[in-house]
């Protein structure tokens, strides 16, 4: 008989990924067979998934679009760290938000429709529990253990009826739940009382266990605490996490500046004549974020996202980037809108250095959008592009899905002339369809055109191939007259799992799981 384990927490963004990604890995090491599995996410960075009627079939001789599907990118990571192939049972209903209180619904990988949240629950989420109920067991029938991530709050008491993620995982899945809390948001035994008093008398007797994470300090400050929180819920406190990053890709933009902020991440220590600035507009809808975390991990690099509204003391707001890059977007449509009414888009239009545009963001550098009404708020069919690549894209209902690896050809863009011959692997998810206007090079195949220092491109992960990754940085240090330090990693994404791994089992009391954790 399958076992089954809810992650579940007090709150989003307090590292219910981490945990179960660990979880996985650390039973995956041990030789059980585990799946992880998210009922319902909402997420923008997605990556694509095998089907699951299409599983069997592992050289892709399935027709076009029927083999693939998309997930949150935490499923997808969570299933390599269970060392098993990523399917769309892994996550079966994903929403992908949009802007004004709409998402996109896709369930069993396959894009839906925009909804609105309330016509969600009332029209689509019987559907999406039923599609849920049908992937969990599909992995119940192939694995021994189940590890299951909740969302959010898993004591909402507004969504009590129909918390797909949370209570009604536990439910029809017959799961133990660990209950997580963050420890760096403050409140944390209080968030942890309040959690457990709220759930329903079925949820709190499948709770085995709590831990807090993010911790900071010494734990020995937290046992009089720990000890009256035990006491009070007779729920035992089976570990304290301390605060790392693994290095797993972020599920969401929780972790991002916000629309009107200006941030950065990576180049920490690093000294000014010797860091690399790579300019990222900060698009209202930017998605699939995750394609820019190898950027600002590179040693020397530093990735910096320039808000769209213009400050009074910002009054050129790419003077200091070295390159810019366009990430995705959930709706090209009203982002270009929004980018072409800022600075930020006169500025860009204006920038000599190297830009680079991926998935939405190729599509803003492009003429023109056409059947813009299909994406973007409103009937135009029109909206000018940035005018940097001679390309239109037009909007089509379906989506194109597809995993990818493509051979640079670095001698049609000087960006990545030093990859010449390398391989880049990821995946495309996009509802557009771009054509030339002119000529143009096509660096990295036919979903890619190229026009001097502008390069747009389809594949997202692109910059996770470190050759790739490396050309790309090396042409911009060199652009810049920076001396950047090198980049030696590799790109070995196995290691953020294995990182997972320990820092849940030298910290959870896992023995106090019970088989197989206590294996």
């Amino acid at each position: 008989m399958t076992r089954t384990l809810l992650v579940a927490g007090t709150a989003s963004h307090i590292g219910k990924s981490t945990v179960v990604a660990g979880l996985c890995r650390y039973l995956a090491d041990r030789g059980v067979s585990v799946a992880p599995y998210k009922a319902q996410n909402m997420s923008n960075n997605a990556r694509v998934a095998v089907r699951p009627e299409a599983s069997d079939d592992p050289d892709g001789t399935s027709d076009g679009n029927d083999r693939w599907g998309e997930i949150g990118v935490s499923q997808f990571v969570q299933a390599r760290a269970a060392r098993i192939a990523p399917t769309t049972d892994c996550n079966p209903v994903l929403l992908k938000p949009r802007g004004d209180g709409e998402s996109q619904l896709v369930v069993g990988g396959r894009a839906r429709e925009h909804v609105p949240a309330g016509s969600y629950y009332e029209e689509h989420w019987r559907e999406a529990r039923g599609a849920a109920v049908d992937a969990y067991r599909r992995l119940a029938a192939d694995h021994e253990v189940i590890v299951a991530e909740g969302a959010g709050s898993i004591a909402e008491i507004n969504l009590r009826d129909r918390d797909l993620a949370n209570l009604e995982t536990a439910r029809f899945a017959d799961a133990d739940v660990l209950l997580l809390v963050d420890i760096e948001r403050g409140g944390a035994f209080a968030s942890l009382y309040g959690t457990i008093e709220l759930l329903p008398d079925d949820i709190r007797e499948r709770v085995v266990g709590a831990a807090i994470t993010k911790f900071r300090g010494d734990p020995a400050l937290l046992e009089p605490g720990i000890e009256e929180i035990e006491s009070r819920t007779g729920v035992p406190i089976l570990g304290v996490v301390p605060y790392d990053d693994p290095g797993l890709p972020e599920e969401d933009s929780v972790g991002l500046p916000g629309p009107g902020e200006r941030g950065v991440l990576g180049a920490d220590g690093v000294p000014a004549q010797r860091r690399l600035t790579i300019a990222v507009p900060r698009l209202p809808r930017l998605s699939n974020a995750t394609d820019l975390e190898a950027l600002s991990t590179a040693p020397g690099v530093a990735v910096e996202f320039v808000p769209l509204e213009r400050g009074d003391g910002d009054p050129h707001p790419l003077a200091d980037a070295d390159a810019v890059v366009l990430p995705g977007t959930k709706n090209a449509v009203d982002d270009l809108r929004a980018l072409r009414a800022s600075a930020v888009g006169p500025a860009l239009e204006r920038f000599s250095g190297p830009v680079v545009g991926l998935c939405g963001g190729y599509q803003l550098l492009g003429e023109r959008i056409t059947n813009a009404a299909l994406e973007g708020v409103g009937d135009e069919d029109v909206v000018e592009g940035l005018g940097l690549l001679p390309v239109e894209t037009r909007f089509e209902p379906d989506k194109r899905l597809e995993r990818n690896a493509v051979t640079v050809d670095g001698s049609a863009s000087p960006l990545l002339a030093d990859a010449d011959g390398a391989v880049a692997r990821g995946y495309e998810i996009h509802a557009g369809r771009t054509r030339a206007l002119e000529a143009v090079d096509r660096p990295l195949g036919e979903t890619s055109a190229a026009r001097g220092t502008v390069l747009g491109t389809y594949l997202h992960g692109l910059f996770d191939a470190a050759p790739v990754r490396e050309a790309f940085l090396g042409t911009v240090a060199a652009s810049a007259g920076i001396d950047r330090p090198d980049d030696s990693s590799g790109g070995d994404d196995a290691r953020p799992a294995d990182r997972a791994a320990s820092l849940v089992a030298d910290n959870v009391d896992l023995e106090a799981l019970g088989a197989p954790f206590d294996d």
